[in-house]
């Protein structure tokens, strides 16, 4: 068996659920094909080179702020280290209150259309990839509404991996010391994260048993992996994908998540039909967790960032 397993959307078989069912209560990881969207890839594809290719002064005409996160960075932190990247991260652009947030750089005009033909494509991919979860862990219909995505909440990013210090050098001083992993071993928040990624190679996940492995390039594939949230849902049952990006020490790499999340005003706590030994989690709500998790990667806080796992309850 492949420990990240291919499931074909289209069609799941039992088969490949089980493998999904393995996977998810090991390292949290699995690849989708069958989802229909491959000629909306490859022109956001073409869009986020276009985006990180402009010169400098179209990125930081955009650069996000701790007002409005939104926009371009290249600066961000995880666990507290500086990443080997620059992104652009976005929220739903269809709705006019969101997007009125959303900044977008005069001199790539095209670049929302593309970006709102992706958003839709990912948001409902979402759901039937969220309904696949669902069908491994034997959920029903009213189990199901209690640990649904909104893409009112969710995010779509545009990474681009340099191959060293992706901010210049005249602005580097006074900035955090750069990790020894293009992207430091972390958690996603949410529900589920939705990521293409190029032919490069470099992104692993974490094993139950403390090793590495590689999530493969494929051709024609979408990564999933899973989010905090469905590790408290699940009770311990699924694990929150851990991950973490190799540096790049020849190319560059491109990777475009999507981050699933709850309602704005859930209140996530363990599923009752998964937590018939007990909840292993209190219930805590989606808002401030969301809120904790981003500004820890704007700013150093002097501390190690907000985790599902400070909700565990302790066992008796």
């Amino acid at each position: 068996m492949e420990l990240v397993p291919t499931v074909d959307i289209s069609d799941p078989s039992a088969t490949s659920l089980a493998a999904l069912d393995t996977a998810c209560r090991d390292h949290g990881f699995f690849l989708l094909t069958g989802h229909g969207i491959d000629a909306v890839i490859e022109e956001t594809w073409v869009w986020t080179r276009r985006f990180f290719d402009a010169d400098r002064s179209v990125r930081t005409a955009v650069v996000r702020s701790e007002d409005n996160p939104l926009g371009y960075y290249d600066r961000e932190l995880t666990k507290r280290r500086r990443d080997h990247k620059e992104v652009f991260d976005l929220i739903d652009p269809t709705v006019a209150a969101l997007d009125a947030r959303n900044r977008w750089p005069e001199a790539l005009p095209g670049l929302r259309d593309a970006m709102v033909r992706h958003f839709d494509a990912c948001s409902e991919l979402a759901v039937r990839t969220l309904a696949l979860v669902h069908d491994a862990l034997g959920l029903a219909a009213a189990e199901r509404a209690s640990s649904a995505c909104d893409r009112h909440t969710s995010t779509l990013r545009l990474n681009h991996y340099t191959v060293g210090d992706p901010v210049p050098t005249d602005e580097r001083v006074g900035l955090a010391d750069l990790g020894s992993s293009a992207l430091g071993h972390h958690t996603d928040p949410g529900v589920l994260t939705l990521l293409l990624q190029d032919d490069t190679g470099g992104l692993q996940a974490e094993a139950a048993d403390g090793t590495w492995i590689d999530v493969p390039p494929r051709p024609g594939t979408v990564v999933v992996n899973l989010g905090d949230c469905m590790q408290a849902w699940s009770n311990d049952r699924y694990r929150a994908a851990v991950h973490r990006v190799l540096p790049m020490s020849t190319s560059r790499r491109f990777s475009i998540p999507y981050f699933s999340n709850p309602h704005r005003d859930a209140i996530v706590e363990p599923i009752p039909a998964l937590s018939t030994d007990g909840a292993r989690y209190r219930p805590f709500p989606w808002r401030d967790f969301m809120a904790a998790r981003a500004y820890d990667n704007f700013t150093d806080l002097g501390a190690d960032d907000t985790q599902v796992t400070d909700f565990r309850i302790e066992a008796r």
